[in-house]
């Protein structure tokens, strides 16, 4: 598999995402310094990581800079950088040459670098605390426990949990010709996260959306995988910068879909129903919904219990009105928490727990989903 990675970043922003590629490898390769001394370098300043509201259905979120006015026409319109709405955004003079128009060659590198990644699935939520990175991992071990080759990228750059919930916490990335090697569960799952470069585990990352998006292009061009059966891609909650990254790198490598995490309540299927238009804007399918803390059986009475009452039909009910599949639910489950904290498989700690069967049921939708010869 080629290792070709370039080193440009999205059109608008070439700079930060240099910027951006230096910073990470200056974290790779600088001792790590004592613990008074270390420190997360200043956020990057030079463009607002708030991406501008799309003030038109028609132009895709990715043909607009994030620094870019609500009235942009697009960096691939012709009226780009000349239209009126144009006037006074910082990017007018790069797309009036149509230098904008042309594509990022990274769009190349990730297609190369993932050519033998067979599956490439985006897991997302339009809100916090639903459960989304448990969920990845869980898929992660699942996946690996039924002999696939998988790999789990976390990309939610400023709350990296993953090293935790796969008990990799105090790794290192190690860095060779063909690459960044990913750090290794065992033969058959292989993780990366910038959880695995900061000297210090409580370090925060404040860090702007030219610097996020420089990153997530050196994980996707660098990092080595080798042949996967499956590469899940874990996001942080909503739709964002770094959603959009990953999509725009994403669009000439053949990606299978996301599958969308959510509780039963109103509150966060409210968010989910963004998050699949956001879907919908991109061109990325929906390769379904999965309700999770779907209700509590006591381990004494076998009792269900709706802490989360599904007070509009809860994510089946929703699926249904918005056309996109259903996966299963996922019930409340204490031993999910001690799994995560201890970063094993459920099954390791109770392997034939409804909520077990309930990850497993769920990994055999995504496959028939995403059913590869």
């Amino acid at each position: 598999m080629s290792s070709s990675s370039g080193a440009l970043s999205f059109a608008a922003g070439a700079a930060a995402g240099a910027l951006a590629a230096g910073s990470v490898a200056f974290l790779l390769t600088r001792p790590r310094a004592p613990a008074a001394a270390r420190a997360v370098p200043a956020a990057f300043e030079a463009s607002s990581p708030e991406a501008a509201a799309p003030s038109d259905e028609n132009v895709p979120l990715q043909e607009k800079p994030d620094n870019a006015p609500e009235s942009c026409p697009g960096v691939s319109s012709d009226a780009a950088g000349k239209a009126s709405g144009c006037a006074g955004c910082p990017n007018q003079k790069l797309c009036a040459s149509g230098e904008a128009r042309k594509p990022d060659p990274a769009v190349g590198d990730v297609r190369d670098r993932l050519s033998g990644v067979k599956r490439k699935i985006l897991v997302l939520s339009g809100k916090g605390g639903v459960g989304k990175s448990t969920v990845s991992a869980q898929l992660s071990f699942g996946f690996a426990a039924r002999n696939l080759d998988a790999g789990l990228l976390d990309v939610d750059i400023c709350g990296p949990s993953v090293p935790r919930m796969l008990g990799l916490v105090g790794q290192d990335v190690h860095q060779s010709n063909e690459g960044w090697s990913p750090v290794y569960v065992d033969d058959k799952l292989a993780v990366m996260s910038i959880g695995f470069m900061l000297p210090n585990q409580d370090d925060a990352i404040i860090w702007r959306g030219p610097r996020k998006n420089g990153l997530i292009k050196q994980f996707l061009t660098d990092v080595n995988w080798g042949p996967l059966d499956a590469l899940v891609i874990d996001t942080p909650p909503g739709t964002s910068d770094e959603h959009l990254s990953v999509v725009t790198y994403l669009q000439e490598s053949s990606m299978d879909g996301a599958v969308i995490v959510t509780t039963p309540q109103e509150v966060s299927l409210m968010d989910v129903r963004k998050e699949i238009n956001f879907c919908k804007k991109v061109n990325l399918r929906v390769i379904g919904v999965i309700e999770n803390m779907s209700g509590y059986v006591c381990p004494h009475c076998q009792k269900e219990e709706s802490i989360f009452a599904p007070s509009t039909g809860g994510a089946e009910e929703m699926c249904r009105s918005m056309g996109v599949p259903f996966l299963g639910r996922i019930p409340l489950d204490g031993k999910v928490a001690q799994a995560g904290d201890a970063g094993v498989p459920l099954t390791q700690l109770n392997p034939d727990s409804v909520v077990a069967k309930a990850v497993d049921a769920v990994i055999s939708k995504i496959l028939q989903e995403t059913h590869k010869p």
